[in-house]
């Protein structure tokens, strides 16, 4: 197949922008105005569960924001920090620090280069759906249990990273701060309800704005009344500069005795994860928004920006960014048509770093637990396991075995484990779906039609038998032949014909089985007649040699010429 440039990057933005007007400008201008602001406290809440800071999440969303906004292959994706990442960002920080979330940042937006460039686009959307739904699931449980010390206002530090040991650790420290408690219940009952009211206030920003106001008028009026001063803030934990941080490579700490490329090695796992959730998520937010808009997004297009948007961001302290599902939905639900709407998302985000820092400071933490909880409601995806309940057996196992790796273990692992699974069941299923049938005395051309034909059944002469293989004829599938033509019958028979008129494709196994097979009744003094192999699968036979290890006159365009040939041979 081949392809142009223009199948490989060629941005939404510079297409759109030919029949821009002024009507467009003003819908794209209010829907990046709404986003901007629904992503303030979704980007500081995901730089802080991250391990790092809210202006690393704010920095995150606008620079990834911007770059994805002006190369992506989507009309309408919002890009920036995502629930998805925080797991795996949290792990990396506590064992290789920042310059390790540095380092793997970048690798991943290297793979992701590498996707686009190779056109994996498209490929990235086989990923199994009980794999995704079962690894969001429990990036879900992980994020809400990491939001329990900031809701009850336990004031932990050192909290272990595992899952187990965590709540382990909340149960063995578990002393209420009554008012964080408080508002934290407070913010969750608004994000519940305003949504209920009005579809135009997103209920994180709600909470925020109630929650804050309130925190604030608290400290200013009533300071010492009723321990309101043990209410934790943005501003008590981090210190928030006023702009864009300048680009810098941070230093790296090595191990003894380890070297970077060690440390490579080391973290090429990790950076794959981020890669793999990148494109995963940033595709399916641009097939969700495709259905919507109805246009049709360039997925190796959106691959290369989302792997150009990772690569600059770590170099002012950013984090890993994909395409955001919710925020996205939000662009378009606003009118938002163009990246025109991105882009001013971003100006937006940029504006409150420059000049709201103060009042992000305000933010109470246990609101921001608050709005990640419903985050995490958001994207367990409950109602899709329940649904999942009645489908197959095997579906069900790999979202489960997929969802407690994840919690128990690492991202990392459940992707592998979880695409393996599927990798497995699908070829068991390829498998089951492929039958391998014997005929010794006749043949029924009425069997597979769709009308009653009332052919002649086709009689096999003596010393023939006829083998049919109806289905992919892979490395499953050719042991299993082996099998079949090793035991069938106590004897020999002199002629054999293989009937591949229904097999679509060959693999390298079937075709070293099969040639395998016809150099051994070489030997033993029988023949092999090939019938009905289709044109394509046929090509790959003459590639590997097969033609060349039998007579020309072996290979029958049908069933009826192949029984005439054995008939022939026969009477020899």
């Amino acid at each position: 197949m081949q392809y142009s440039i223009k199948d490989v990057f060629a941005p939404k933005l510079f297409s759109t922008l030919k029949k821009y007007n002024k009507a467009q400008l003003g819908q794209d201008a209010l829907a990046g105005i709404i986003v901007g602001i629904v992503a303030i406290p979704l980007a500081i809440a995901f730089g802080i569960s991250s391990g790092v800071g809210p202006t690393e999440g704010l920095v995150t969303a606008i620079i990834a924001g911007l770059l994805i906004a002006v190369l992506g292959g989507s009309k309408v994706q919002i890009g920036g920090p995502t629930g998805a990442f925080i797991v795996i960002i949290y792990g990396i920080i506590q064992q290789y620090g920042l310059s390790g979330l540095m380092i793997a940042t970048v690798m991943a937006g290297i793979l992701l280069l590498l996707m686009g460039f190779a056109h994996l686009g498209s490929v990235i959307k086989f990923v199994p759906y009980p794999v995704i739904v079962g690894f969001t699931a429990g990036i879900a449980l992980t994020i809400f249990s990491t939001q329990m010390n900031d809701f009850f206002g336990l004031g932990l530090t050192d909290i272990p990273a595992n899952f187990v040991d965590k709540w382990i650790y909340y149960a063995q420290h578990f002393d209420v701060n009554w008012w964080a408690l408080g508002v934290g219940l407070f913010s969750l009952l608004i994000c519940i309800f305003m949504p209920k009211l009005t579809k135009r206030i997103p209920g994180s920003l709600a909470a925020i704005v109630f929650a804050t106001l309130a925190v604030w008028l608290l400290k200013r009026f009533a300071p010492e009344a009723w321990g309101v001063g043990s209410l934790v803030t943005i501003s008590d934990l981090y210190e928030l500069p006023h702009g864009i941080p300048a680009p810098h490579v941070p230093s790296l700490e090595l191990a003894e005795g380890d070297s970077f490329f060690t440390l490579i090695q080391k973290l090429f796992p990790s950076a794959f994860t981020i890669a793999m959730l990148g494109a995963i998520e940033s595709l399916l937010s641009a097939m969700v928004a495709d259905g919507v808009i109805g246009d049709k997004h360039n997925s190796n297009t959106e691959l290369i920006a989302q792997g150009v948007a990772n690569i600059v961001v770590p170099f002012f302290g950013g984090i890993p960014a994909t395409g955001a599902i919710a925020r996205t939905m939000t662009n378009i639900n606003n009118g938002g048509r163009t990246p025109v709407a991105g882009i001013i998302h971003a100006v937006v985000l940029l504006l409150v770093l420059l000049f709201l820092g103060q009042l992000v400071g305000m933010i109470p933490m246990a609101c921001l637990a608050a709005v990640l909880i419903m985050v995490a409601y958001s994207m367990s995806g409950w109602k899709t396991i329940v649904g999942l309940i009645k489908h197959p057996t095997r579906d069900l196992w790999v979202l489960l075995i997929t969802f407690l790796l994840t919690v128990i273990f690492d991202l990392t692992v459940a992707i592998e484990v979880g695409i393996l699974l599927a990798l497995v069941l699908f070829l068991m299923r390829t498998n089951e779906q492929t039958h391998i049938r014997t005929f010794n005395k006749e043949i029924d051309p009425n069997e597979d039609s769709d009308i009653q034909l009332n052919l002649e059944h086709l009689a096999i002469p003596d010393g023939v038998e006829v083998y049919e293989i109806d289905g992919p004829y892979f490395f499953g599938i050719a042991n299993r032949f082996d099998d079949v033509m090793s035991h069938v019958s106590g004897e020999k028979c002199p002629i054999r014909i293989i009937r591949m008129r229904k097999v679509p494709f060959v693999d390298s196994t079937a075709m070293h089985n099969l040639s395998t097979l016809i150099e051994r009744s070489h030997r033993e003094g029988m023949t092999i007649i090939l019938s009905g192999v289709q044109t394509h699968v046929l090509h790959q036979l003459q590639t590997y040699g097969i033609e060349q290890m039998m007579n020309p006159e072996n290979i029958c365009s049908n069933i009826h010429e192949a029984l005439k040939r054995a008939e022939a041979l026969l009477n020899k």
